[in-house]
């Protein structure tokens, strides 16, 4: 297999986390900035995508890791209940949610300052803000997101709080809490080898 993906990408990391948690091995493919070669696996031209060993190819990352953990059902990322795995679920919709306002928030701050919508960075941080509030309101001082063992939405609550980190810490100053379990989560082998660069 090979993982098409940037090292900022929170979805890749999405990927390449539970890459490390299922003992997987995965020929690496970093894609730098404007590259669209990627266009040649995914049609959406986005980041990650998997090249399975027949040449198909899967994306986005909520597919990839289902893939994953039908492909190694061991370590299981997903509570056996089916009512927990559908918690695990919604908090993966809402961590990439707050991961897509900030990409989106990210591209606005970089168009040509005559050109930006001025509403639209406020209207994205509002709602990761959204986001990170509910996150820190459910989370509370539990250890791990859903039940009493790590699974696919420790790993999303990490991508999220991580990419905000990178790209607008400022909106992560109203959530002590949320800090905090960024720092503890990332003594987990996964989560610290897949820091995003600055």
């Amino acid at each position: 297999m090979r993982l098409l993906h940037s090292l900022t990408s929170p979805f890749a990391r999405k990927v390449r986390v539970t890459l490390l948690e299922k003992g997987l091995a995965c020929e690496p493919v970093v894609l730098l900035a404007g590259d669209a070669s990627v266009s040649a696996v995914n049609p959406l031209g986005k980041v990650p995508a998997l090249l399975r060993a027949d040449g198909t190819a899967l994306y986005d990352s909520p597919v990839i890791v289902q893939y994953l953990a039908v492909l190694v059902p061991t370590p299981s990322l997903f509570p056996a209940d089916p009512l927990a795995r559908i918690e695990v679920l919604r908090l993966e919709a809402l961590c990439d949610g707050i991961c897509d306002a900030a990409v989106l928030r990210m591209i606005e701050g970089r168009r040509d300052p005559a050109r930006q919508d001025p509403n639209a960075g406020a209207h994205q941080a509002a709602k990761i803000t959204r986001g990170l509030a509910v996150l820190q309101a459910e989370l509370g001082d539990r250890a791990y997101a859903v039940g009493d063992t790590y699974t696919l939405a420790d790993t999303c609550v990490a991508m999220a709080i991580g990419y905000i980190d990178l790209r607008a810490p400022e909106l992560l100053a109203p959530f002590p809490a949320l800090v905090e379990r960024y720092a503890a989560m990332l003594a987990r082998p996964s989560l610290a080898a897949t820091v995003p660069p600055r």
